[in-house]
């Protein structure tokens, strides 16, 4: 029984993004003519692939077998196109990025420009919203990722910048507050912080040398964006926990005071991460080489 590759590659794109919709959009084709052919396969193979629920699609038993196949096929293709766009004089094509915005705002601006002036033939699109895209069905070649990474086979990461996080406060505020001696003193004080709150309180961890100071404390203002709680530590409504790179700026112009100098959060990795099942194509690997440079030289990349 001979098999059309391209209705395995069909199905395997239909797994990866959940639906006949998205997959259509990833592979250009209507999405008639995708279902069509899905029904061909499985009327030639003579059982079903998928289950076709309102909400959701099931793989059938038959269809979770075949699968791996599939995926065979996919990867396959996938790297053919790279090891093509390898051979390539200079590297071109769509490449796209999800990032945090505050990243982007603080980190990325002048990496970025040099870039885009030394691959003209690379266009790029950002996704700066906070939620953490899925790289695979949603096509993405490249995500930056902060903290600990959760297990995942299909993809792969490097890291590329060790963030150091401290505690910073404004004149006005340390001079209304006072500063603050030691971390028990924080319970005095009004904090600025990142979520999560849990049972109505943030956990801070602190470290000092090989001393280590951990509690739970009652937060004035949570925000996830670090540039956004720099900024109201600016005005004087509290101490907040800001990365270097994003306070350092406003420690040049006085406008922020480090508080408790001598105590630091633990680092914070960050992560360049892409899908690790495919050969990565020429224009995510001079954008990540380049992105690795620019932290290096900054002295916040990663070893």
């Amino acid at each position: 029984m001979e098999i059309d590759p391209g209705d395995l590659l069909l199905f395997a794109r239909i797994v990866e993004c959940g639906s006949f919709s998205l997959a259509a959009q990833r592979v250009q084709l209507p999405k008639s003519t995708v279902s069509r052919r899905i029904s061909l396969l499985e009327a030639h193979l003579g059982e079903r692939l998928l289950q076709r629920t309102t909400r959701k699609l099931v793989l059938t038993e038959f269809g979770a077998s075949l699968l791996e196949h599939a995926r065979r096929v996919a990867d396959e293709t996938e790297q053919a196109g790279a090891l093509a766009q390898h051979r390539q004089g200079a590297p071109s094509g769509l490449l796209r990025i999800s990032m945090p915005a505050d990243f982007a705002n603080v980190a990325m601006g002048a990496m970025m420009t040099r870039f885009m002036h030394q691959y003209p033939a690379i266009a790029l699109e950002l996704d700066l919203s906070p939620r953490r895209v899925d790289l695979v069905a949603e096509n993405f070649d490249l995500a930056i990722r902060m903290g600990n990474l959760p297990d995942d086979a299909s993809l792969a990461a490097r890291r590329v910048t060790l963030s150091k996080i401290a505690l910073y406060a404004s004149p006005l505020y340390t001079s209304l507050r006072g500063l603050p001696e030691h971390p028990d003193d924080l319970f005095k004080h009004d904090l600025l912080s990142l979520p999560p709150r849990v049972n109505g309180l943030i956990r801070w961890k602190l470290l000092r040398g090989k001393t280590e100071w951990e509690r739970e404390l009652p937060a004035r203002l949570l925000a996830n964006s670090p540039e956004l709680l720099v900024r109201m530590a600016t005005t004087g409504v509290g101490i907040a926990a800001s990365t270097e790179l994003i306070a350092r700026e406003h420690v040049q112009t006085g406008t922020l005071v480090r508080v408790l100098p001598e105590w630091s959060f633990p680092v914070v990795t960050g992560w360049a991460v892409f899908p690790g099942r495919r050969l990565m194509p020429a224009k995510t690997r001079v954008f990540l080489d380049m992105l690795q440079a620019a932290f290096d030289e900054s002295g916040q990349g990663g070893v």
